[in-house]
């Protein structure tokens, strides 16, 4: 038991700081929390809502572009993805008329550390 757990520790202690796409962290080391999005700052509720889906689809033509991104050794792609379910959430909920901060401010995170990775 003793040489089972040891074994863990160390398997544990050596992938410990290897995260994809450093997402170990969560949104929250990545992105400030204490302040809002610079998207937020847009009153109207209509350009939010195309401003988003701008974002959105940009993230999904990096998510699904092979060539350029999914094949490669950089992280945009991981972000990508990220962005893609983040700032569609915030697009679904602006459709009903719903500002759902933390959903916007993690599209808008994720989308411009997908930006970091790519150039």
């Amino acid at each position: 038991m003793k040489t089972k757990l040891g074994i863990l520790a160390c398997a544990l202690a050596i992938a410990a700081p290897v995260h994809a796409a450093d997402l170990a962290g969560g949104a929250t080391a990545h992105c400030a929390v204490v302040q809002p999005s610079s998207i937020l700052a847009i009153q109207n509720d209509n350009d939010l809502y195309a401003e988003i889906g701008r974002m959105m689809e940009e993230a999904v033509n990096v998510a699904d572009d092979a060539s350029a991104w999914v094949d490669s050794r950089r992280q945009a792609f991981t972000w990508a993805s990220e962005a893609k379910v983040a700032c569609g959430k915030a697009y679904g909920y602006m459709k009903y008329d719903v500002r759902d901060e933390d959903t916007i401010n993690k599209c808008e995170c994720f989308y411009e550390r997908m930006h970091q990775y790519m150039y």
